[in-house]
Protein backbone atom coordinates (compact mmCIF):
# COMPACT_ATOMS: atom_id res chain seq x y z
CA UNK A 1 0.00 0.00 0.00
CA UNK A 2 3.03 2.02 -0.22
CA UNK A 3 2.22 3.66 -3.22
CA UNK A 4 -1.40 5.39 -2.14
CA UNK A 5 0.64 6.93 0.84
CA UNK A 6 0.19 10.28 -0.41
CA UNK A 7 -3.52 10.24 0.09
CA UNK A 8 -3.32 9.61 4.09
CA UNK A 9 -3.86 13.12 4.95
CA UNK A 10 -6.83 14.55 6.95
CA UNK A 11 -9.82 14.59 4.87
CA UNK A 12 -10.74 18.57 5.45
CA UNK A 13 -10.22 21.60 3.64
CA UNK A 14 -8.17 24.57 3.10
CA UNK A 15 -8.80 26.72 6.15
CA UNK A 16 -8.78 29.80 3.66
CA UNK A 17 -12.08 31.23 2.98
CA UNK A 18 -13.11 30.13 -0.40
CA UNK A 19 -13.43 32.07 -3.59
CA UNK A 20 -15.14 29.39 -5.31
CA UNK A 21 -18.45 29.22 -7.69
CA UNK A 22 -21.89 29.65 -5.37
CA UNK A 23 -25.23 27.59 -5.61
CA UNK A 24 -28.45 29.01 -4.61
CA UNK A 25 -30.53 27.32 -1.79
CA UNK A 26 -33.53 29.22 -2.16
CA UNK A 27 -35.09 30.02 -5.51
CA UNK A 28 -37.14 32.94 -4.11
CA UNK A 29 -40.47 31.80 -4.79
CA UNK A 30 -41.20 28.33 -3.00
CA UNK A 31 -39.69 25.77 -0.76
CA UNK A 32 -38.18 23.53 -3.41
CA UNK A 33 -35.30 22.06 -1.76
CA UNK A 34 -36.41 22.44 1.57
CA UNK A 35 -38.69 20.06 4.18
CA UNK A 36 -40.51 21.31 7.39
CA UNK A 37 -43.53 23.06 7.93
CA UNK A 38 -44.30 26.48 9.75
CA UNK A 39 -42.60 28.62 6.97
CA UNK A 40 -43.57 30.50 3.91
CA UNK A 41 -42.42 33.06 0.95
CA UNK A 42 -42.99 36.31 1.15
CA UNK A 43 -41.37 39.33 -1.27
CA UNK A 44 -38.59 36.79 -2.40
CA UNK A 45 -37.60 35.82 1.68
CA UNK A 46 -38.25 32.34 3.40
CA UNK A 47 -40.51 34.00 6.96
CA UNK A 48 -41.01 32.19 9.67
CA UNK A 49 -44.41 31.91 11.08
CA UNK A 50 -45.91 31.69 14.88
CA UNK A 51 -45.72 27.86 14.29
CA UNK A 52 -42.43 27.96 12.86
CA UNK A 53 -39.62 25.73 14.14
CA UNK A 54 -37.27 23.71 11.82
CA UNK A 55 -36.73 24.18 8.00
CA UNK A 56 -33.70 21.92 6.45
CA UNK A 57 -32.24 21.28 3.47
CA UNK A 58 -33.31 18.30 1.60
CA UNK A 59 -29.42 17.41 0.73
CA UNK A 60 -26.52 17.21 3.64
CA UNK A 61 -23.29 19.42 3.53
CA UNK A 62 -20.01 19.17 4.97
CA UNK A 63 -17.43 21.80 3.84
CA UNK A 64 -18.69 24.75 2.75
CA UNK A 65 -19.49 28.75 3.20
CA UNK A 66 -22.92 29.42 3.81
CA UNK A 67 -23.88 33.20 2.74
CA UNK A 68 -27.48 34.72 3.26
CA UNK A 69 -29.07 37.52 3.71
CA UNK A 70 -31.13 38.45 7.25
CA UNK A 71 -33.84 40.50 8.63
CA UNK A 72 -35.07 40.40 12.45
CA UNK A 73 -38.38 41.87 13.49
CA UNK A 74 -38.19 43.57 17.42
CA UNK A 75 -37.27 40.72 19.92
CA UNK A 76 -36.69 38.39 16.72
CA UNK A 77 -35.03 34.75 17.57
CA UNK A 78 -33.94 31.94 15.40
CA UNK A 79 -31.07 30.17 14.12
CA UNK A 80 -29.33 28.44 11.41
CA UNK A 81 -28.74 24.73 12.47
CA UNK A 82 -25.31 23.36 10.97
CA UNK A 83 -24.41 19.40 10.81
CA UNK A 84 -28.32 18.69 11.42
CA UNK A 85 -28.82 15.09 11.06
CA UNK A 86 -32.34 15.68 10.23
CA UNK A 87 -34.56 14.64 13.67
CA UNK A 88 -34.28 16.12 16.70
CA UNK A 89 -33.29 19.48 18.32
CA UNK A 90 -31.13 20.89 15.92
CA UNK A 91 -29.08 23.03 18.43
CA UNK A 92 -28.45 20.00 19.95
CA UNK A 93 -28.48 16.71 17.43
CA UNK A 94 -26.12 19.37 15.34
CA UNK A 95 -25.36 22.83 16.25
CA UNK A 96 -27.05 26.20 16.73
CA UNK A 97 -25.81 29.38 15.04
CA UNK A 98 -27.93 31.95 16.91
CA UNK A 99 -30.20 34.62 15.18
CA UNK A 100 -31.32 37.15 17.50
CA UNK A 101 -31.93 40.62 18.13
CA UNK A 102 -30.23 40.71 21.17
CA UNK A 103 -30.62 44.17 21.38
CA UNK A 104 -34.35 44.15 22.58
CA UNK A 105 -34.90 44.21 26.71
CA UNK A 106 -36.72 40.96 26.23
CA UNK A 107 -33.08 40.04 26.25
CA UNK A 108 -31.37 41.78 28.42
CA UNK A 109 -30.22 39.01 30.90
CA UNK A 110 -28.84 36.66 28.14
CA UNK A 111 -25.78 34.61 28.53
CA UNK A 112 -22.95 34.74 26.37
CA UNK A 113 -23.27 32.24 24.26
CA UNK A 114 -26.91 33.41 23.25
CA UNK A 115 -25.94 36.89 21.67
CA UNK A 116 -26.35 36.51 18.12
CA UNK A 117 -23.87 34.63 16.01
CA UNK A 118 -22.54 32.23 19.01
CA UNK A 119 -23.07 28.68 18.60
CA UNK A 120 -25.62 28.40 21.24
CA UNK A 121 -24.66 26.24 24.46
CA UNK A 122 -20.69 26.53 23.38
CA UNK A 123 -19.02 29.34 21.75
CA UNK A 124 -20.19 33.17 22.54
CA UNK A 125 -19.52 35.44 19.85
CA UNK A 126 -18.31 39.15 20.04
CA UNK A 127 -21.04 41.69 19.85
CA UNK A 128 -22.40 41.50 15.72
CA UNK A 129 -22.56 44.72 14.29
CA UNK A 130 -26.37 44.13 13.67
CA UNK A 131 -28.30 46.87 11.78
CA UNK A 132 -31.00 48.41 12.77
CA UNK A 133 -34.30 45.99 13.68
CA UNK A 134 -36.06 45.99 9.93
CA UNK A 135 -32.88 46.28 8.14
CA UNK A 136 -31.37 43.23 6.09
CA UNK A 137 -27.96 41.77 7.54
CA UNK A 138 -25.56 40.20 5.94
CA UNK A 139 -23.84 37.20 7.20
CA UNK A 140 -21.31 34.12 6.28
CA UNK A 141 -20.88 30.69 8.16
CA UNK A 142 -17.94 28.96 7.11
CA UNK A 143 -17.87 24.93 8.00
CA UNK A 144 -14.44 23.83 6.99
CA UNK A 145 -13.13 20.54 7.94
CA UNK A 146 -11.98 20.92 12.17
CA UNK A 147 -13.05 25.05 11.84
CA UNK A 148 -16.41 27.05 12.12
CA UNK A 149 -16.51 30.68 11.46
CA UNK A 150 -19.01 33.22 11.88
CA UNK A 151 -19.10 36.52 9.69
CA UNK A 152 -21.62 39.45 10.58
CA UNK A 153 -22.13 42.31 8.23
CA UNK A 154 -18.34 41.34 6.95
CA UNK A 155 -17.26 41.63 11.05
CA UNK A 156 -15.98 38.03 12.13
CA UNK A 157 -17.77 37.43 15.51
CA UNK A 158 -17.19 33.23 16.22
CA UNK A 159 -14.81 31.02 15.25
CA UNK A 160 -14.16 27.90 16.87
CA UNK A 161 -12.49 24.46 16.58
CA UNK A 162 -14.83 21.51 16.60
CA UNK A 163 -12.34 19.28 18.19
CA UNK A 164 -11.47 21.46 20.73
CA UNK A 165 -15.54 21.78 21.50
CA UNK A 166 -15.62 18.17 21.32
CA UNK A 167 -13.06 18.13 24.60
CA UNK A 168 -15.21 20.55 26.08
CA UNK A 169 -17.91 19.17 25.53
CA UNK A 170 -18.16 15.77 25.62
CA UNK A 171 -21.99 15.07 25.97
CA UNK A 172 -22.97 17.35 22.80
CA UNK A 173 -23.94 15.09 20.05
CA UNK A 174 -24.00 17.88 17.53
CA UNK A 175 -20.33 19.21 18.20
CA UNK A 176 -19.25 15.39 16.82
CA UNK A 177 -21.07 15.40 13.64
CA UNK A 178 -18.85 16.67 10.37
CA UNK A 179 -21.74 16.67 7.91
CA UNK A 180 -25.34 17.01 7.76
CA UNK A 181 -28.45 19.36 6.81
CA UNK A 182 -28.65 23.74 6.76
CA UNK A 183 -32.09 24.09 8.91
CA UNK A 184 -33.97 27.45 10.12
CA UNK A 185 -34.71 26.91 14.26
CA UNK A 186 -37.36 28.78 14.62
CA UNK A 187 -39.12 30.13 17.52
CA UNK A 188 -42.24 31.41 15.62
CA UNK A 189 -40.76 34.92 15.26
CA UNK A 190 -41.48 36.55 11.25
CA UNK A 191 -37.45 36.57 10.86
CA UNK A 192 -36.69 36.83 7.42
CA UNK A 193 -34.18 35.31 4.84
CA UNK A 194 -33.22 35.47 1.59
CA UNK A 195 -29.81 35.29 -1.05
CA UNK A 196 -29.29 32.07 0.45
CA UNK A 197 -26.09 30.39 -1.32
CA UNK A 198 -23.70 27.84 -0.58
CA UNK A 199 -20.14 27.39 -2.34
CA UNK A 200 -18.83 23.86 -1.35
CA UNK A 201 -15.64 22.60 -0.50
CA UNK A 202 -13.30 19.75 -2.00
CA UNK A 203 -11.40 17.81 0.23
CA UNK A 204 -7.41 18.15 0.84
CA UNK A 205 -5.64 15.89 -1.59
CA UNK A 206 -2.28 15.74 -1.83
CA UNK A 207 -1.65 16.51 -5.60
CA UNK A 208 1.88 17.35 -5.89
CA UNK A 209 2.77 13.78 -4.00
CA UNK A 210 0.01 12.17 -6.26
CA UNK A 211 1.75 12.92 -9.53
CA UNK A 212 5.17 12.16 -7.94
CA UNK A 213 3.85 8.30 -7.16
CA UNK A 214 3.24 8.10 -10.54
CA UNK A 215 -1.06 9.17 -10.45
CA UNK A 216 -3.31 11.13 -12.96
CA UNK A 217 -6.16 13.08 -12.15
CA UNK A 218 -8.86 11.86 -14.48
CA UNK A 219 -11.61 14.46 -13.00
CA UNK A 220 -10.32 17.89 -13.57
CA UNK A 221 -12.64 19.29 -10.70
CA UNK A 222 -14.75 21.88 -13.49
CA UNK A 223 -15.91 19.67 -16.54
CA UNK A 224 -16.45 16.29 -17.35
CA UNK A 225 -13.62 15.97 -19.96
CA UNK A 226 -12.96 12.35 -20.80
CA UNK A 227 -15.80 10.76 -18.88
CA UNK A 228 -18.93 9.54 -21.15
CA UNK A 229 -22.15 10.51 -20.45
CA UNK A 230 -25.50 10.26 -22.11
CA UNK A 231 -27.76 13.08 -23.17
CA UNK A 232 -30.15 12.37 -20.14
CA UNK A 233 -27.39 12.21 -17.59
CA UNK A 234 -26.89 16.08 -18.15
CA UNK A 235 -27.80 18.45 -15.24
CA UNK A 236 -27.52 15.23 -13.05
CA UNK A 237 -23.42 14.48 -12.98
CA UNK A 238 -22.54 17.89 -11.85
CA UNK A 239 -18.97 19.17 -11.75
CA UNK A 240 -18.11 21.95 -9.25
CA UNK A 241 -15.56 23.51 -7.47
CA UNK A 242 -13.64 20.28 -7.79
CA UNK A 243 -16.90 17.96 -6.93
CA UNK A 244 -18.50 15.52 -8.94
CA UNK A 245 -21.82 15.91 -7.64
CA UNK A 246 -24.52 13.33 -8.74
CA UNK A 247 -28.36 14.04 -7.55
CA UNK A 248 -29.43 10.81 -8.13
CA UNK A 249 -32.09 11.52 -10.69
CA UNK A 250 -30.34 10.77 -14.39
CA UNK A 251 -33.26 10.39 -16.97
CA UNK A 252 -30.21 8.03 -19.32
CA UNK A 253 -31.05 4.50 -20.60
CA UNK A 254 -27.23 4.10 -18.86
CA UNK A 255 -27.11 5.98 -15.98
CA UNK A 256 -23.57 4.99 -14.66
CA UNK A 257 -20.56 7.64 -15.97
CA UNK A 258 -17.95 5.72 -17.45
CA UNK A 259 -14.54 7.21 -18.07
CA UNK A 260 -13.76 6.56 -21.65
CA UNK A 261 -10.47 4.64 -21.41
CA UNK A 262 -9.77 1.09 -20.74
CA UNK A 263 -7.45 0.00 -18.08
CA UNK A 264 -5.72 -3.51 -16.90
CA UNK A 265 -4.04 -3.80 -13.90
CA UNK A 266 -4.42 -0.17 -11.84
CA UNK A 267 -4.82 1.53 -8.69
CA UNK A 268 -7.68 4.03 -8.20
CA UNK A 269 -7.87 6.33 -5.41
CA UNK A 270 -10.93 8.94 -4.40
CA UNK A 271 -12.97 10.58 -1.77
CA UNK A 272 -16.73 10.83 -1.93
CA UNK A 273 -19.44 11.14 0.13
CA UNK A 274 -23.53 10.37 0.49
CA UNK A 275 -24.87 14.32 -0.19
CA UNK A 276 -28.87 12.94 0.42
CA UNK A 277 -30.80 10.54 2.26
CA UNK A 278 -32.45 7.51 1.27
CA UNK A 279 -35.43 5.40 2.61
CA UNK A 280 -35.08 3.41 5.97
CA UNK A 281 -34.95 -0.16 5.45
CA UNK A 282 -33.58 -3.59 6.52
CA UNK A 283 -30.62 -4.64 5.11
CA UNK A 284 -28.99 -7.69 6.22
CA UNK A 285 -26.21 -8.86 8.44
CA UNK A 286 -23.40 -10.52 6.59
CA UNK A 287 -21.09 -12.41 8.59
CA UNK A 288 -17.09 -12.95 7.58
CA UNK A 289 -17.65 -15.59 5.76
CA UNK A 290 -19.42 -13.74 3.65
CA UNK A 291 -22.84 -15.39 4.35
CA UNK A 292 -26.22 -13.54 5.61
CA UNK A 293 -27.03 -14.38 8.92
CA UNK A 294 -30.73 -14.09 8.82
CA UNK A 295 -30.31 -11.27 10.94
CA UNK A 296 -31.08 -7.36 9.88
CA UNK A 297 -30.97 -4.14 10.68
CA UNK A 298 -33.02 -0.84 9.79
CA UNK A 299 -30.69 1.38 7.48
CA UNK A 300 -30.87 4.62 5.16
CA UNK A 301 -30.90 2.75 1.99
CA UNK A 302 -27.38 4.53 0.27
CA UNK A 303 -26.26 3.03 -2.82
CA UNK A 304 -23.48 3.13 -5.38
CA UNK A 305 -20.42 1.82 -6.39
CA UNK A 306 -17.27 1.57 -8.67
CA UNK A 307 -17.56 -0.70 -11.73
CA UNK A 308 -13.42 -2.51 -12.14
CA UNK A 309 -12.95 -3.31 -15.78
CA UNK A 310 -16.17 -3.12 -17.64
CA UNK A 311 -18.13 -4.98 -15.47
CA UNK A 312 -21.18 -4.58 -12.99
CA UNK A 313 -20.10 -7.79 -11.70
CA UNK A 314 -16.81 -6.83 -10.33
CA UNK A 315 -18.35 -3.47 -8.31
CA UNK A 316 -16.43 -2.42 -5.36
CA UNK A 317 -19.71 -1.46 -3.45
CA UNK A 318 -20.10 2.20 -1.91
CA UNK A 319 -23.17 1.62 1.08
CA UNK A 320 -24.82 1.86 4.02
CA UNK A 321 -25.07 -1.67 4.38
CA UNK A 322 -24.27 -3.21 8.14
CA UNK A 323 -20.59 -4.81 6.38
CA UNK A 324 -19.53 -1.50 5.20
CA UNK A 325 -18.82 -0.18 1.72
CA UNK A 326 -16.10 -2.36 -0.06
CA UNK A 327 -17.99 -5.46 -0.52
CA UNK A 328 -18.18 -7.24 -3.92
CA UNK A 329 -21.68 -8.13 -4.71
CA UNK A 330 -21.24 -9.48 -7.89
CA UNK A 331 -19.53 -12.45 -6.27
CA UNK A 332 -20.28 -12.33 -2.70
CA UNK A 333 -23.66 -13.23 -3.44
CA UNK A 334 -22.45 -15.63 -6.74
CA UNK A 335 -22.93 -19.40 -4.96
CA UNK A 336 -20.87 -21.10 -7.54
CA UNK A 337 -17.93 -19.29 -6.27
CA UNK A 338 -15.59 -21.14 -3.85
CA UNK A 339 -16.49 -20.35 -0.09
CA UNK A 340 -12.73 -18.68 0.23
CA UNK A 341 -13.98 -16.52 -2.60
CA UNK A 342 -16.86 -15.32 -1.47
CA UNK A 343 -15.26 -14.54 1.95
CA UNK A 344 -13.10 -12.32 0.41
CA UNK A 345 -14.91 -9.82 -1.04
CA UNK A 346 -16.55 -9.71 2.22
CA UNK A 347 -14.91 -6.19 4.10
CA UNK A 348 -12.83 -7.26 7.16
CA UNK A 349 -14.82 -4.14 8.75
CA UNK A 350 -16.74 -1.64 8.20
CA UNK A 351 -14.75 1.62 8.35
CA UNK A 352 -17.09 3.90 6.67
CA UNK A 353 -17.41 7.50 8.37
CA UNK A 354 -20.87 8.79 9.28
CA UNK A 355 -23.11 9.69 6.30
CA UNK A 356 -22.29 12.68 4.99
CA UNK A 357 -18.86 12.84 5.48
CA UNK A 358 -16.35 12.44 3.23
CA UNK A 359 -14.68 8.92 3.00
CA UNK A 360 -11.15 7.97 1.05
CA UNK A 361 -11.09 4.67 -0.80
CA UNK A 362 -8.78 3.31 -2.78
CA UNK A 363 -9.05 0.20 -5.09
CA UNK A 364 -6.56 -1.95 -6.45
CA UNK A 365 -6.72 -4.79 -9.03
CA UNK A 366 -3.64 -6.38 -10.22
CA UNK A 367 -4.51 -9.49 -12.57
CA UNK A 368 -7.75 -10.93 -10.74
CA UNK A 369 -6.55 -9.68 -6.97
CA UNK A 370 -8.25 -7.32 -5.70
CA UNK A 371 -7.05 -4.60 -2.60
CA UNK A 372 -9.39 -2.09 -0.93
CA UNK A 373 -8.63 0.81 1.04
CA UNK A 374 -10.87 3.04 2.87
CA UNK A 375 -10.45 5.68 5.43
CA UNK A 376 -6.88 3.79 6.20
CA UNK A 377 -8.11 1.13 6.85
CA UNK A 378 -7.66 -1.98 4.18
CA UNK A 379 -11.19 -3.90 3.87
CA UNK A 380 -10.56 -6.44 1.66
CA UNK A 381 -6.75 -7.85 0.72
CA UNK A 382 -5.89 -10.00 -1.97
CA UNK A 383 -9.54 -11.22 -2.60
CA UNK A 384 -9.41 -13.24 -6.17
CA UNK A 385 -12.29 -12.05 -8.48
CA UNK A 386 -12.42 -15.24 -11.03
CA UNK A 387 -12.78 -15.04 -14.29
CA UNK A 388 -12.64 -10.78 -14.28
CA UNK A 389 -11.65 -9.42 -17.60
CA UNK A 390 -8.45 -8.63 -18.54
CA UNK A 391 -9.13 -4.82 -19.17
CA UNK A 392 -12.43 -2.32 -19.52
CA UNK A 393 -13.47 1.21 -18.27
CA UNK A 394 -14.20 2.12 -14.67
CA UNK A 395 -17.53 3.45 -13.70
CA UNK A 396 -19.46 5.35 -11.41
CA UNK A 397 -22.83 3.31 -10.76
CA UNK A 398 -26.39 5.20 -10.45
CA UNK A 399 -28.46 3.36 -7.96
CA UNK A 400 -31.04 6.43 -6.99
CA UNK A 401 -28.52 7.60 -4.15
CA UNK A 402 -26.98 11.35 -4.23
CA UNK A 403 -23.48 11.20 -3.35
CA UNK A 404 -20.31 13.19 -3.94
CA UNK A 405 -16.88 12.13 -5.26
CA UNK A 406 -13.90 14.24 -5.33
CA UNK A 407 -10.07 13.89 -5.91
CA UNK A 408 -10.14 11.05 -9.04
CA UNK A 409 -6.81 9.36 -9.66
CA UNK A 410 -5.62 6.38 -11.10
CA UNK A 411 -2.47 4.76 -11.38
CA UNK A 412 -1.61 2.24 -14.13
CA UNK A 413 0.44 -1.04 -12.49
Amino acid sequence: MKSIAFLLLPLAASAAEPKLQQVSLFNGKDLSGWKGDGYVVEDGAIVCTPKGSTLATESTYANYALDFEFKLPPAGNNGIGIHYPGTGDAAYAGMEVQVLDNTSDKYKDLKPYQFHGSIYTMVPAKKAPLKPVGEWNVERILVNGDDVQVTVNGEVVTQAKLSKLNEEFPKHEGAKRRAGHIAFCGHGDPVAFRNIKICEIAPVANDAGAKQAGFTKIFDGTTLTGWESEEGDKGHWVPINGILKYDGHSEAKDKDLWFSKEYGDVTIAFDWRWSGTGPVMKRPIIGPDGKETGESVEVQELDSGIYLRGSSKSQVNLWNWPCGSGEVYGYRTDKSQPAEVIAGVTPKVKADNPVGEWNRTTVTIKGDRLTVGLNGKTIIEDAQLPGIPAKGKIAFQHHGAAIDFANIWVKEL
